[in-house]
């Protein structure tokens, strides 16, 4: 059986976060395992509060999952703060396997979830051991230091990004007329890859269900390109027939 680890936060209205990560493993047939960095208190309209786990018993999840069951690929959502990004990726120059890091740094609710001296310590520390990081525009300008607003300033940052260490980069574009349109930067080139721009509210949680598949894709042995192409045709369809849950953003169809 092909199996994934998520390292992430916690969404108790479960549709962004671990939660959401080990609801994708399982419609990949993926068998998912988790890692909590923090806790939150949030729903589909607020994060009303953040309580960080101490970077030691992050390591301490990590170390007894490492050792029992070895995952085929892992991802991380939010870390938080630089001590726990510090902390994991120190754990993580040892990995024998694809590491996809979503730099999460804010809530779709507008509520940081990354301290602001932390995006350095990411920028330092874990993007040389991310085989795949997938910013949006938002988080590709962060990283990179640059303004990203359109395909040419979007392959600019991941060229930064790869420069900083990163092996691969996916930089979440949003809306580009009547498409979405994501952008896959590889040693080899840059890749546009395109989808209808779906209209909703249903918005919660969408990057950390897409880089969730594209990591159990990459459990499942796909390669990069399969993983992150499945993986959009896969958010698009979660979005698409999204269930309408909550009075606010609501999470998208996991059940797949």
């Amino acid at each position: 059986m092909s199996v994934a680890l998520t390292i992430a936060g916690s969404d108790p209205s479960g549709g962004a976060g671990l939660q959401a990560d080990l609801k994708t493993f399982h419609a990949h047939g993926v068998y998912g395992m988790s890692v909590v960095t923090l806790l939150t208190v949030q729903n589909t309209q607020t994060v009303d509060a953040i309580e960080m786990l101490t970077p030691d018993f992050a390591l301490a999840q990590l170390a007894v999952v490492l050792d029992d069951i070895p995952p085929m690929a892992a991802k991380t959502g939010a870390l938080g703060n630089a001590a726990m990004i510090e902390a994991i990726a120190a754990r993580a120059s040892s990995f024998r396997f694809p590491l996809v890091v979503d730099p999460v740094m804010i809530s779709k609710h507008g509520v940081p979830l990354m301290e602001e001296s932390a995006i350095a310590m990411l920028r330092r520390s874990l993007l040389p051991h991310a085989f795949l990081v997938t910013p949006n525009q938002m988080e590709a300008a962060s990283l990179a230091e640059i303004d990203v607003y359109d395909l040419e300033t979007m392959e600019a940052s991941a060229r930064i990004l790869c420069e900083r260490g990163a092996k691969n980069v996916l930089v979440k574009g949003g809306r580009v007329g009547s498409e979405s349109i994501d952008l896959l930067v590889t040693c080899d080139g840059a890749y546009p890859i395109g989808g209808p721009w779906i209209p909703t509210q249903s918005t919660h949680g969408t990057g950390c269900v897409l880089s969730a598949a594209i990591t159990a894709r990459l459990a499942k042995g796909e390669s990069l390109w399969e993983a992150v192409t499945g993986a959009k045709s896969f958010i698009l369809d979660a979005i698409r027939t999204a269930p309408s849950l909550g009075k606010g953003l609501g999470p998208v169809n996991l059940l797949q």
